[in-house]
């Protein structure tokens, strides 16, 4: 089997999923978007989805991020960043990636917005919201409580679109529960920020919760691309 081949099989298995995930919620399969996560893939293999239909991109690590969006800039594909983000990084993101989906704190806004007026561009940003319970930690996320003012900064930032909400089910949690807890946020979001509607959600191994649960938008590397290269 050809590594087209492969991954033309893999992308058939996942829509699948999503379209009788959808069905299940009583939604249409057209209402949930997929981004293919390529992080530690080659460049190569961001072409052969591109030939599948593929539309949306995701990466986590800037260096890798940039490079690839670089090497793939003939293809017409949207790249989304959505890994953990550093303030001095944050610019330099912005000249490449057309979604910013782990936007969580206030500092990374000025950075981005200078990106992005570089570049004379629009970065459209989703809001990652920690689901961790509050004795855990949160790995990554902002906190519930702290959503409505960070959302009202975005807003008031030039160069960014606030489009909606990213979230990451907990480790070790039922994702069905976690996500549960996403829809509930989302909806008080959703009243102060109607146009806002994203809410990318999500994974290979927990996409039919989260697609329950109202996201519009599914992050899955590993069921379409197979698993990850050993890094150095």
């Amino acid at each position: 089997m050809t590594r087209a081949e492969e991954l033309s099989d893999n992308l058939a298995r996942v829509r699948a999923r999503i379209a009788s995930a959808a069905t299940a919620a009583g939604r249409g399969d057209a209402e949930v978007g997929l981004v293919v996560v390529t992080k530690f893939f080659p460049a190569s293999d961001v072409r052969l989805l591109a030939d599948l239909g593929v539309a949306d991109v995701g990466e986590n690590r800037h260096q890798e991020a940039e490079a690839k969006a670089a090497e793939c800039a003939d293809l017409r594909l949207r790249w989304h960043f959505i890994g953990g983000l550093q303030s001095n990084k944050a610019a330099a993101v912005a000249a490449y990636a057309d979604v910013v989906e782990s936007v969580d704190r206030p500092k990374l806004l000025a950075p981005l917005s200078r990106g992005a007026h570089e570049r004379g561009r629009t970065v459209d940003v989703l809001l990652q919201v920690s689901l961790d319970p509050p004795e855990h930690g949160a790995r990554a996320g902002v906190a519930p409580d702290d959503l409505a003012s960070l959302a009202a900064a975005t807003v008031q930032t030039e160069g960014l679109a606030l489009r909606g909400l990213m979230a990451v089910a907990p480790l070790g949690e039922d994702p069905a529960a976690a996500f549960d807890r996403l829809a509930r946020i989302r909806a008080g979001f959703l009243t102060d920020h109607p146009d806002a509607t994203v809410l990318s959600a999500g994974m290979s191994g927990d996409l039919e919760q989260a697609v329950a649960a109202g996201a519009t938008h599914v992050r899955v590397g590993s069921a379409v691309l197979g698993s990850r290269p050993a890094v150095p």
